[in-house]
């Protein structure tokens, strides 16, 4: 029996029933919001290849399984699928392959059974070794970007840091631990890449670069910060003042802190239907026609929503605008998240200080910077940040500015 024909003929079916056992699968989490083209991927083209190294007949196309699994593996590494979910994912292909032509093995001959499942078992180990070495090459790549892109930044930060000492000290200690891991494990994947004997188990490797990425992503959020904070208190930060929409500047920012809030499972409200209204009838200004930065402002945006999802497990994060008297607007930031105690209401502006709940004394990825920022982009445009809170019932963060920044002498 001539099964290559028969895979062929089920190819459509193995690849839908693998699809919706990918989804299916809570291991592959990163599967979740793909599209079925983007789960499906380069699939079709191992399947393919499968047919024609399971035939009698045509010739082997082993270079096509090499090249569909090596290019699915680089794909995975930009969709930020980990390791064990690949791993996984070839595993359903596996057994849904067997699943569906096993009726048509069984009536096969015990010698066409052994050397079918043998070939279908060799090529499915090959596609994954082939895809494995594109994601650590993909991984390493992005590795290698992170490292350039962090060296420019510790450039820039050193030039800062001498002409400004002030908090060298609380800085140092923040960069200390991410920095060391990350020399730490750079250190030790490198050391094993360069020995000369085969490396048979990739997933310690895999973990260093992913631990790597991590920390250096961590860092690279934490050098951010330091540098707007350090740009503003320079005062090197020019406004760059022009016409507004606010309430598309929000939007923008919502869509892309939806994923962090969906893994929180928070649900993010945005009403500014009054920002489209006027209270009075002289306006100078219309809504439409607010001048600020819309890039100091999008920060300030940015910083306060993240904040907001970063300190609540569950519920809501609600963004209202409205027009306000005296040629200004304001905009609402509420949380339901753990509230900020009495006693540190008055500090929570200042640079590195960071909330602390009952169980634990702050949030592990908070550098205690993005308040401390927010207060800084308000003064700069001439606005106002005023904080309301309750411990366990959750915080409101209220901005106040002008419908017209005016431009300093600086900026001009």
């Amino acid at each position: 029996m001539d099964f290559s024909q028969v895979l062929a003929e089920k190819t459509g079916i193995v690849l839908d029933k693998w699809i919706v056992a990918v989804r299916k699968d809570r291991r592959i989490e990163s599967a979740d919001d793909l599209s079925y083209t983007a789960v499906k991927d380069h699939i079709p083209d191992v399947l393919k290849a499968m047919v024609t190294v399971l035939s009698t007949t045509q010739d082997n196309d082993i270079q096509s399984i090499v090249t569909a699994s090596f290019q699915h593996g680089a794909i995975r590494a930009e969709q930020g699928f980990d390791p064990a979910e690949i791993a996984r994912e070839y595993h359903l292909l596996r057994t849904v392959i067997f699943d569906t032509i096993q009726p048509n093995l069984l009536s096969g001959t015990p010698v066409e059974i052994i050397r079918s499942m043998r070939l279908i078992d060799a090529i499915i180990d090959e596609a994954i070794a082939r895809c494995f070495k594109s994601y650590v090459e993909e991984r390493l790549r992005e590795l290698q970007q992170l490292q350039s892109v962090l060296t420019l930044h510790n450039e820039e930060l050193t030039r800062l840091i001498s002409a400004n000492q002030e908090y060298l000290s609380q800085l140092a200690h923040e960069l200390k631990h991410p920095l060391t891991s990350i020399i730490g494990y750079s250190d030790l994947f490198l050391r094993q890449q360069r020995r000369k004997t085969e490396v048979k188990d990739t997933s310690g490797n895999l973990e260093h670069i992913e631990r790597v990425l991590r920390n250096g992503r961590q860092l690279l959020h934490l050098i951010n910060d330091v540098l707007e904070l350090s740009r503003y208190d320079a005062g090197q930060i020019k406004l760059q003042l022009a016409p507004t929409d606010v309430g598309e500047l929000i939007n923008h920012v919502c869509e892309m802190l939806e994923p962090l809030a969906a893994g929180k499972n928070l649900k993010i409200v945005v009403n500014c239907d009054r920002l489209c209204e006027t209270r009075y009838a002289n306006a100078e200004h219309t809504p439409q026609e607010i001048i600020t930065d819309s890039f100091q402002l999008q920060q300030i945006i940015t910083n306060l929503i993240s904040n907001a999802i970063r300190y609540s497990e569950s519920g809501t994060v609600t963004i209202m605008c409205e027009i306000l008297e005296n040629q200004r607007w304001a905009m609402a930031v509420s949380d339901t998240g753990i509230g900020i105690p009495p006693e540190n209401q008055a500090q929570i502006f200042e640079p590195y200080f960071r909330v602390s709940s009952s169980d634990r004394s702050y949030l592990p990825d908070s550098t205690g910077l993005g308040l401390a920022i927010v207060s800084r982009l308000v003064k700069l445009l001439q606005g106002q940040i005023n904080l309301v809170s309750q411990v366990g019932v959750g915080s409101t963060f209220t901005v106040i500015f002008p419908l017209k920044v005016e431009k300093s002498k600086g900026d001009f």
